[in-house]
Formats: structure tokens, sequence, C-alpha cells
């Protein structure tokens, strides 16, 4: 014998569900009759059974020659000795009218959030996350998600978050003790998304491209005034120039950056924002021998807007 749990769908309030005892080739008919019998139902009305799997949407009205135990022996394990609502996998008792058609229920509706919780608390979606490290992964993707995830990940002191190839960097305004040569070694040699999001993993993955395909990459920096580009690139020459050298620093390294801040008293100034604006575009180009240990820089500097040097404005320098 096996057991069905037929719940009724036949008023807005469903009743309690009906525990039947059946034959293995027990058919639909059968089932429907004991269970009408069983609730007490007027047996001069006609009713379905509905097999419903919540898990890819399905609500299947079963013929009257149908198996539900052989339905039931298809369904997840723990769903099979018992199938409570919960589970995902159960059978619906509805009244069908007499044209042929099912009399529905009208429920009260969920939200589009509340079936999402109800799924994931069923296992049919991974549970919810607090914050994705990929924005390509977000759920719902509009302004808001992305702002909101980025908020999340930047309270968590994780300022690196990727869209796809692309690594967004929130300036902290702050150091954070995350750029020492043990997370060059952590990040080499591996692929991008595999580990938390870093500027050490965007380094790593140029350097390897370059040696492997030998061509030359490009790594592109962009923000607004503030963002923290320039000590950016700080990190990618560091965490470039250490590759190179195994993961220790090396004289090249130290000379390159070294000569950042003497040009950068020339073309910095002081803004409402930042007290040490780039009025520069600045491209970095790293030479490396076949290798790959770092051979030398050539730093170009590109002068912009040219009007700032004609006249100072309140609170700038």
């Amino acid at each position: 014998m096996y057991l069905l749990q037929i719940y009724p769908r036949l008023a807005a309030q469903s009743s309690t569900c009906c525990n039947l005892r059946v034959q293995k080739n027990a058919t639909t008919a059968s089932v429907i009759a004991d269970a009408a019998a069983a609730l007490g139902l007027d047996p001069g009305r006609l009713y379905v059974l509905a097999e419903v799997k919540e898990s890819g949407g399905e609500e299947w009205i079963l013929e009257a020659g149908d198996l539900p135990v052989q339905r039931v022996m298809l369904w997840p394990r723990k769903a099979q000795e018992q199938h409570p609502q919960s589970f995902g996998f159960y059978f619906l008792l509805q009244e069908r009218n007499h044209d042929g058609s099912i009399h529905y229920v009208h429920l009260p509706p969920l939200s589009k959030e509340q079936e999402v919780q109800r799924l994931a608390a069923r296992g049919f979606l991974p549970p919810p996350q607090d914050d994705f490290a990929d924005l390509c992964n977000l759920p719902v993707l509009s302004e808001d998600s992305i702002l909101n995830n980025l908020r999340t990940r930047f309270y968590k002191k994780k300022i690196y978050t990727y869209a796809g190839s692309i690594l967004v960097a929130i300036n902290p305004f702050k150091f954070l003790p995350i750029y020492n040569p043990k997370y060059v070694k952590m990040y080499e040699k591996h692929q991008l998304g595999k580990l938390e999001p870093h500027i050490f993993a965007i380094a790593d993955v140029a350097y390897y491209a370059m040696l492997r395909k030998r061509v030359n990459q490009c790594i592109v920096i962009s923000g607004e005034s503030g963002s923290g580009k320039t000590q950016s690139t700080n990190f990618l020459i560091h965490c470039l120039t250490a590759l190179s050298q195994k993961g220790y620093a090396s004289g090249v390294e130290r000379t390159i950056l070294g000569a950042g801040p003497v040009l950068e008293a020339f073309g910095n100034a002081k803004t409402a924002h930042n007290n040490n604006s780039s009025r520069f575009g600045k491209f970095i180009q790293v030479n490396y021998l076949e290798s790959g240990v770092v051979r030398g820089a050539v730093v170009e500097k590109y002068l912009l807007e040219k009007s700032r040097l004609v006249s100072r404005e309140k609170n700038e320098r």
C-alpha cells in the first residue's frame, strides 16, 4: 500500500489534506472517488486530480486511467513517502464544471518577492545572498540593485566588485591591508572570478595573457575625480613588477612609482573635491623581456583642461 496525500482546492481557504492508502495500480478515478468519500463531498459533482510540481511551475490534470502512484515514484525521494505542500510536490483535488472546464479557486496572489522567498525556502532557488561579487549575477538588474550591492560590499570593506571582466573599485579613503606580497601570490595564475574581486586579479590576468599569447595587453582605468585612479595605477604597477620578480619589489617598480609624485607636482591641482587631483591623462607602458622580467617603462602625460590654468576657483589651488 502507498500513501497519497490529497489537498482539496474547493474553496478560497483550503482544508486539511486527505490521507489515502492505495494500491500501486490504483487509477485516478478510484483515487478521486475515495478522496471524495473521505472528505464527505457531494457525489453529484465532478472532480479532477491535478499533479503539482512547483519547481517547474507545472500543474498537470491526470486522466481517469492514469496511475497517481507511478507519478509519485518520479518525484524526489523526500517527497515520495510523504508529500506535504512545503516540499513542492503534491496532488490537488479540484472541481470540474459540467462543460469540462476546471473550476479554479482564486487564492490570494503572492508578490514576486514572497514567491522567490517561498521557492528558496523549499530548495528550488538558491538561498538569497547578502551581496554578489559579480554584478552580472544579480537576480534583478537595476540601478537600485547595483548601488545596493556596491553599498553592502563597501560596508563589509569589500571595495572591489566585478561586472564581468570589468573591476569596479570604490575609494575607501584609507589604506586597507590587502596589497602585500601575500595577495600577489594568492591571485597568481587564477582565473578571473575564482577568488574575491581584487585589482591584483586584473594585473595577473593581463600579465599571464601577455606571456601566453605574446600580445600587448592594455588595462584602462577610468573614473571621476577622487575615485582613486592614481592609487589604482600604483597598485597595478606594484603587482605587475612583483609578478615578474617572483613576489619581491624591484628597483624598476621603485623608479616608476617614485617618478609619479615628481611629475604630479607640476600637473596636479587642489579642487573642491580632491586635494591632489590629476590634471593630466597618464599612459604607462611597462616593457618586458620574453622571460617575463620587467625591462623598463615609459610614462607619457597629456595635459587636460588647460583653461584651469588661467584662473582659480574658491577652495582650489
